[in-house]
């Protein structure tokens, strides 16, 4: 007996997209049969973004061209709606440190109450990534430092083409 495809979804701005979202992405594959990369048109924390959705998106499908169990989708609304629209009943989310649970667990809540079907699984990342954040990347890129140990060439290319 088959069992139904399991697609889980990966959301978040990924701007930029770092080593350790990557990592985060790619591990989801031993938890799901497929993995949607899902961009966030709206930031749900005020942030002033580097790239536009759709820079995101195109880095995002360079990343992951070779991986055709990652799919990568932008959406705008509730995540639980998006979640819906693609079958997905589990959400991948990074946790680096203890700050990062407390707003990952209301969140995790408050989309269980949307879409009670809808399980969230936490993941840690590789230690090498544990203190990596796209917002520190887009800093250090900012300021000519050397982000290339943190970010795939693809997406090197494009900080310092917007950097200098």
């Amino acid at each position: 007996m088959n069992r139904p495809e399991r697609t889980a979804i990966y959301p978040g701005s990924f701007d930029p997209v770092t080593l350790g979202h990557e990592d985060i992405a790619r591990r989801g594959l031993h938890l799901a049969d497929r993995v949607v990369v899902a961009v966030a048109a709206r930031a749900t924390q005020v942030k002033r973004p580097l790239f536009s959705v759709e820079e995101r998106v195109d880095m995002l499908e360079r990343v992951f061209r070779d991986d055709e169990d990652v799919l990568v989708r932008s959406f705008d609304g509730l995540l639980v709606d998006f979640a819906r629209s693609v079958g997905a009943r589990l959400v991948l989310r990074g946790l680096r440190a203890v700050t990062d649970f407390e707003y990952e667990l209301q969140m995790a809540q408050m989309n269980r109450e949307l879409y009670p079907q809808l399980e969230t699984v936490f993941l840690t990342p590789h230690p090498e990534y544990a203190f990596l954040s796209a917002s520190l990347v887009r800093e250090v890129s900012a300021l000519g430092g050397d982000v290339s140990t943190f970010v795939s060439p693809t997406v090197l290319d494009r900080l310092r083409d917007r950097h200098g």
